[in-house]
């Protein structure tokens, strides 16, 4: 009796996994090109063309290993125009690889809009797994691994990255408890440090400086060391931040705003702040920030 197999017939999502992807998402090194695996030199080979944010960092990679493949640049400044393109390249039967100039792609990089106008098309998407900075930062910090927020870059300006770690400490007051995870340029950490320091409070974190690279260094401390270091140290090389959640509190955060309305009234926010972390034994730096986005949200 001969042997019979049936088979359930696959959703189409199952059958886009298994075939043979039409955009691959290959991760590339974060400084070390040693890092570059196997896996990935094979699907930078078998692609058609080869999708990059500057082929002057890219095509000496590719010939390291031997790869000859078409390079298009592909940036945040032409991402919306070319998608369209290529998507109509990939629906043709050419099969696209996307590359940053280190790390994973779409990670504080291009390639969003491409990924979603793909998946949208109906074509098949895959990805090479590889180095990612945040991720070696976050496990070099000695910083709770989980759970971590990933904000990319803070804005350049002061005012702007003052705004945008206050809404981290507002969300953190509505619960959320997350070491935080930042890329930063060198010529900004120190005025960065010294904004963290302001609107976190001085919590322990690390900044991660050429990972993988001949100079790779970790610097462990709270956030005013750090800030005092650089302050007086030039950073230099590629910099991810690492910031320890915000600590935990025997004062709830009604019983805080309580407090500060009060003494608000009376008092000006640096005196509000200071007394208000004396008397619920909280970190003043802490203390100050919530004063700050109670005036700001008062009429």
């Amino acid at each position: 009796m001969s042997g019979v197999t049936s088979e359930t017939p696959s959703s189409s999502s199952d059958a886009l996994s298994r075939r043979q992807p039409d955009l691959v998402l290959v991760s590339t090194p974060i400084g070390n090109l040693g890092d570059l695996s196997p896996r990935a030199v094979g699907a930078l080979r078998d692609a058609d063309m080869i999708l990059c944010e500057d082929t002057r960092v890219t095509a000496p990679l590719l010939a390291q290993h031997g790869i000859v493949t078409k390079l298009q640049s592909f940036h945040d400044h032409n991402e919306e125009s070319r998608t369209a393109s290529l998507i109509a390249m990939m629906q043709d039967g050419r099969r696209l690889a996307l590359v940053s100039d280190a790390g994973a792609p779409l990670i504080a990089d291009p390639g969003y809009r491409l990924v979603r106008a793909a998946i949208e098309a109906g074509l098949a998407v895959s990805a090479v797994p590889g180095p990612n900075a945040a991720l070696m930062a976050l496990a070099l910090s000695g910083l709770p691994p989980h759970p971590f927020l990933f904000n990319g870059f803070l804005p350049p300006r002061a005012a702007a990255r003052r705004s945008a770690l206050q809404r981290v400490v507002a969300a953190e007051h509505a619960g959320l408890s997350a070491t935080l995870v930042f890329y930063e340029a060198p010529h900004r950490l120190a005025a960065c440090l010294e904004d963290c320091l302001a609107v976190l409070g001085d919590r322990p974190a690390a900044v991660g400086r050429e990972l993988t690279k001949r100079f790779e260094e970790v610097r462990r401390g709270g956030l005013a060391a750090l800030a005092a270091h650089y302050a007086a140290h030039e950073a230099r090389g590629e910099i991810t931040l690492v910031i320890g959640p915000a600590p935990q509190t025997s004062a709830s955060e009604e019983e805080l705003d309580e407090a500060l309305g009060e003494a608000l009234a009376r008092m000006t926010i640096r005196d509000a702040a200071a007394f208000v972390a004396r008397e619920l034994d909280l970190p003043r730096k802490q203390v100050y920030a919530r004063a700050l986005s109670l005036k700001a949200g008062s009429p």
